[in-house]
């Protein structure tokens, strides 16, 4: 396992002590966290004149929750001797507190609109079991059958975590039962079926892992202005100016860390740690070890950045500085009604988990995959509870009423962290875990990403036309990612099938295994016209080197295996076997050229491409093998037309009076250039 650290100086390793005093911050817990009700979720209309003023509050209630936890975590051992203790020292000011946020945020309100009703039901906070699962509720995932808060594995339930508590190395998780083995999950991605006038092209981009380790604490969509708004760190790739202060303008003249330099977009999400001990620069900072972020930070080892389009329709252009959060940071108290994580294994991505971190076999790596929201309200750049304006497709693809087709940005985070021990509460082999507000306890449910659009106009034109036209574009087109759902493989299908390896020809004179349409002639005889080089074409020119002759695409990788191998070649002293009758070696509806065209030198193949008939799998489908010698015809020989299959050899315009009547002439010729020979031998001899 390699992971890279930043500015980390580790105390000793995972071994040893338990987790409860391995803590930089002396967190322990009793296995509670605080569970109060969502204010920013419930806020789905507030004035633009209020809207800097309710971040703030909004952000303020994060701050008490994050204080109450706190103090909770430190009052275990008064909470187990007292019941009630909880209640008047935690829960109960923590109240107070939220009433008088709230009505600040209800007169914010009243100054610029009409005052909110029901804010002060909001107010109240309970305790919940940490290693209870969340409530039940829908996903917003289409692409997996699985609901975010369903028990989606098994792995891990029932065994001693090794920890205490909440575990983890800061005491407030993750614990064993966070954790499923991906082979124990059956696979449950389900694309939509794509429809006639679907977007089913692709743009990528690639703006690096964080190898700059840019981090910070903020969250300028849901926080701006309020330092440390996010409680937990974010890795940052894209826009290298982002942080709780920065202006429109400011992310707009920004660095970016992308190849292509018309993408200033922001790209950020919680940092995954290794629960080792490790005491990184944030260990006693806010968004770090002081609010229970404990451990090493892994730095991805890949991150794709796709852009996809719609099933049904074609895409329309992101507006400029579009915001977009896609899962929700407080779900493991909240539910999963807004939820969005996708954990899974490279080699097993058909399978998803939505509340467990995977389990990966050797030599497979962790996957975090955010599908993010696809349909544009036409109108806003953001919302008051940065998600109305923003949308999912149903499961067939259409967006609600009102909403239009975006790209739809599809993050791919790949992580070289080995499966942890969990017998032993990871000492063996570390856990590890996201990043998260304290009281949600590292779930893996409370994953999230998210985005700011600043493409350049011209570039998101670009990414438009390339997604609608069917097309795979962009700096980040081969780093690859797996294809977007529904995308057809690269590979198609030649129009003709390959050209023979050797030389085919007009002359009579042909390689007795190639098949070819002219009859049969004895390979030591003479003819009539001088015999060909063994290595030349007779007639026509050398193939194009853009596979025009060969009928593959500009641009093709035409290997044509899917990753499955090369074929095996057929030996070179057996004989092609005929195809069967119907068996189409050539793209539906395009004519086979008649064989007698004589191919180019390098037998009709220009360098990269591979010949032979492909399925729309990329198989071989006409059962011939990539090397296997078909005639094809060159752009340059004029060829009549002719049936679409390949005719054996000396079958096909005659019989065998018809063979007959060609090999007399040559026959004929050769007796007279041996009574030739005779005749003159005597007169030198007379």
């Amino acid at each position: 396992m390699a992971a890279n650290v930043y500015a980390s100086a580790t105390d000793g390793g995972s071994g040893g002590d338990s987790a409860q005093t391995r803590s930089g911050t002396g967190v322990r817990t009793a296995g509670a966290t605080i569970d109060c009700p969502d204010v920013g979720s419930k806020l789905t209309s507030v004035p633009e004149q209020a809207r800097g003023e309710v971040d703030k509050e909004l952000a303020l209630l994060d701050e008490q929750i994050a204080k109450a936890y706190q103090r909770l975590s430190e009052s275990a051992q008064q909470v187990q001797q007292d019941p009630g203790f909880a209640d008047s020292a935690v829960v109960n000011p923590l109240k107070e507190k939220r009433v008088a946020t709230l009505e600040r945020i209800a007169i914010a309100i009243d100054r610029a609109g009409d005052r909110p009703e029901g804010l002060d039901a909001l107010a109240a906070c309970t305790l919940q079991d940490g290693n209870k699962p969340p409530a039940q509720g829908e996903g917003k995932d289409a692409g997996a059958t699985g609901q975010p808060g369903q028990e989606q594995g098994q792995a891990g339930q029932g065994q001693p975590n090794g920890q205490g508590a909440n575990g983890g190395q800061a005491g407030n998780g993750p614990v064993a039962a966070d954790f499923a083995d991906i082979k124990s999950v059956q696979p449950n991605v389900n694309n939509p079926r794509e429809e006639g006038g679907a977007s089913r092209g692709s743009f990528a981009t690639s703006c690096g892992v964080n190898e700059n380790g840019l981090f910070n604490s903020d969250n300028i969509i849901a926080a701006p202005g309020v330092t440390n708004g996010a409680h937990h760190f974010h890795d940052y790739v894209g826009n290298q100016s982002n942080n709780a202060f920065a202006s429109d303008q400011d992310l707009a003249k920004a660095e970016t860390s992308c190849a292509d330099q018309g993408d200033k977009s922001s790209y950020y999400w919680p940092v995954v740690r290794l629960q080792n001990g490790a005491q990184e620069q944030d260990a006693g900072k806010p968004g770090g070890g002081i609010e229970g972020n404990a451990g090493e930070i892994v730095t991805p080892k890949q991150v794709t950045l796709t852009f996809v389009g719609n099933p049904r329709e074609k895409v329309t252009a992101m507006p400029r500085l579009l915001r977009i959060i896609t899962g929700d940071a407080k779900s493991f108290v909240n539910g999963p009604a807004n939820a969005n994580a996708s954990w899974s294994c490279t080699g097993f991505e058909d399978r998803q988990l939505k509340d467990k971190y995977p389990l990966c076999p050797q030599g497979s790596d962790v996957v975090r995959t955010f599908k993010f929201q696809s349909c544009w309200d036409g109108r806003n750049i953001d919302s008051a509870n940065h998600r109305t304006h923003v949308a999912f497709a149903d499961a067939t693809g259409n967006c609600p009423s009102g909403f239009r087709p975006i790209p739809q940005l599809v993050q791919r985070i790949v992580y070289d962290v080995d499966a942890p021990s969990l017998q032993d509460g990871g000492r063996t082999t570390p856990l590890f875990a996201v990043d998260s507000f304290p009281e949600q306890l590292h779930k893996p449910v409370t994953d999230h990403g998210d985005f700011i659009n600043i493409f350049d106009e011209d570039l998101m034109g670009e990414m438009v036309d390339c997604i609608n036209d069917g097309r795979k574009c962009g700096a980040g087109a081969d780093g690859g990612q797996s294809p977007a759902p529904g995308e057809e493989p690269e590979e198609e299908p030649t129009k003709t099938p390959e050209p023979p390896q050797e030389e085919p020809t007009k002359t009579p004179e042909a390689p007795q295994e190639e098949p070819t349409k002219t009859p049969e002639a004895p390979q030591e005889e003479p003819t009539k016209t001088p015999e060909a080089p063994q290595e030349e074409p007779t007639k026509a020119p050398e193939a194009p080197q853009n596979g025009d002759g060969g009928g593959n695409k500009p641009g093709d990788k035409g290997d044509g295996d899917d990753g499955k191998g090369e074929a095996p070649k057929p030996p070179a002293d057996k004989p092609v076997p005929e195809p069967e009758p119907g068996d189409a070696s050539t793209a539906p509806g395009t004519a086979q050229p008649e064989v007698k065209a004589t191919a180019s030198a390098d037998g009709g193949n220009a360098p990269g491409e591979d010949g032979g008939a492909k399925d729309d799998g990329g198989e071989d489908a006409d059962g011939l093998g990539e090397s296997q010698a078909v005639g094809t015809a060159t752009s340059a020989a004029p060829t009549p037309s002719a049936p679409s299959r390949t005719e054996p050899q000396a079958v096909g315009e005659g019989g065998l009076a018809d063979t007959g009547a060609q090999l007399w002439p040559a026959a004929a010729g050769a007796v007279l250039v041996i009574a030739g020979f005779v005749v003159l031998r005597r007169v030198r001899r007379g």
